[in-house]
């Protein structure tokens, strides 16, 4: 199977390796086996993109993405000793304050490599209670769709009694406590990713040679650490990520394995970007994709999959929302057309519903020319008649 994704990747094209947040986005939708299938394979879609004609401007900027090095580096100085008292704080104040901790070194030659000392760096500190852990940047392993991803979190503590808590460190403030519900939502849904991974490491743990028989308890508030106000000093918020942990949980579980996914492709379907732009367009368009405008900020083909849905005018164009009221009506002019009474049965509430905001519209309209008309009789002056004025 991994021979047949790097047929689809290119030769000699290195896998581009699945963070949180992508993976987010694609257990957002859950239905699109395009993101599926380039993201299992390990596809760069940015450069897919631009080899497409339609470049993706998603992305973090390169000065947002030093000065948050720069936050995280500040956060984590001194053996993490801030990092450690802003976990104290706001998630564990019963516990004895962090004095020191103990940092393992993580380092390993390839990701299966460093994925499994985080394993076994989490499996000794569960072994040592009564002791701070802290992990810098560990590596986790996750199975999605049948292909393994590797996701790097920020940091993970262990707390004396031995439960693992998720770090996120973001460069966004914190103004007065509170920060931006879009920024706070979208680290949430990265941080429920990360708790589903060391949810599956504490499940093998709990059964290896040794072990005490139950698995570790991986905590589902995480600690999203930010700047306070227009400063650079760290302040941190306890997040509940239970509801964003369920819901990615459901979602990933829902996608369709990737060896199925490419098992259907044509022969010779290959997603390299410095291949002719037809062939490149064909192989795409070969595997079914699930647009909505949601993409637009979470994924870098939705420029291209957005004009593909408008050139077939498809109602997907239009939101989620109005796809899921509109059932078996899936372009804007079959919409149009029952509307109108040129298709679809009348007994189906979606027509029915339909039919009657169009003659709505119309008794509307057909009222709005009335008031009209007899405006101008009237010279411009006086109100509009007891019969009309009920229509605007």
């Amino acid at each position: 199977m991994r021979h047949r994704l790097a047929e689809l990747r290119g030769p000699d094209v290195r896998a581009k390796a699945l963070d949180a947040r992508a993976l987010a986005a694609l257990a957002a939708n859950p239905g699109c086996e395009r993101r599926a299938i380039l993201d299992g394979a390990g596809v760069d879609k940015a450069a897919l993109a631009g080899a497409l004609g339609s470049p993706s401007v998603f992305g973090q900027s390169q000065f947002a993405f030093v000065r948050g090095n720069a936050f995280e580096a500040k956060v984590k100085a001194d053996g993490g000793t801030e990092l450690l008292r802003l976990v104290h704080e706001k998630l564990d104040r019963l516990a004895e304050p962090p004095t020191a901790a103990r940092v393992p070194d993580l380092s390993a030659a390839g990701h299966e490599g460093r994925a499994a000392r985080t394993e076994l760096a989490l499996g000794e500190a569960v072994l040592a209670p009564g002791e701070w852990t802290l992990l810098d940047h560990p590596l986790l392993a996750l199975d999605v769709a049948g292909s393994p991803a590797f996701l790097e979190p920020d940091a993970v503590v262990v707390h004396p009694d031995g439960r693992w808590t998720v770090v996120e460190i973001k460069s966004f403030p914190l103004l007065d406590g509170s920060a931006d519900p879009a920024k706070v939502g979208a680290a949430a849904r990265q941080a429920a990713v990360y708790v589903l991974a060391l949810e599956e490491v504490a499940a093998r743990l709990a059964t290896a040679p040794g072990a005490p028989g139950e698995a570790p308890r991986v905590r589902h508030r995480i600690l999203l650490v930010c700047p306070k106000d227009f400063s650079n000093l760290p302040t941190a918020s306890a997040v509940d990520v239970r509801k964003q942990r369920a819901v990615t949980a459901r979602q990933l579980a829902r996608l369709t394995r990737v060896e199925n996914i490419a098992d259907a492709l044509p022969e010779g379907t290959c997603f390299a970007p410095e291949l002719p732009r037809e062939r490149l367009t064909a192989s795409v368009e070969s595997v079914p994709a699930s647009y909505a405008p949601e993409c637009l900020s979470a994924c870098e083909l939705a420029f291209h999959c957005r004009d593909r849905s408008r050139a077939q005018d498809a109602v997907t164009t239009l939101g989620r929302p109005v796809r899921a009221e509109l059932g078996g009506l899936t372009t804007v002019e079959d919409v149009l057309a029952a509307a109108r009474g040129e298709l679809g049965d009348p007994g189906d509430p979606t027509v029915a519903a339909l039919r009657r905001a169009a003659a709505l519209r119309t008794e509307a309209l057909t009222g709005a020319e009335a008031f009209t008309g007899a405006q101008v009789l009237a010279g411009g002056a006086g109100t509009a008649p007891a019969e009309v004025a009920p229509c605007l």
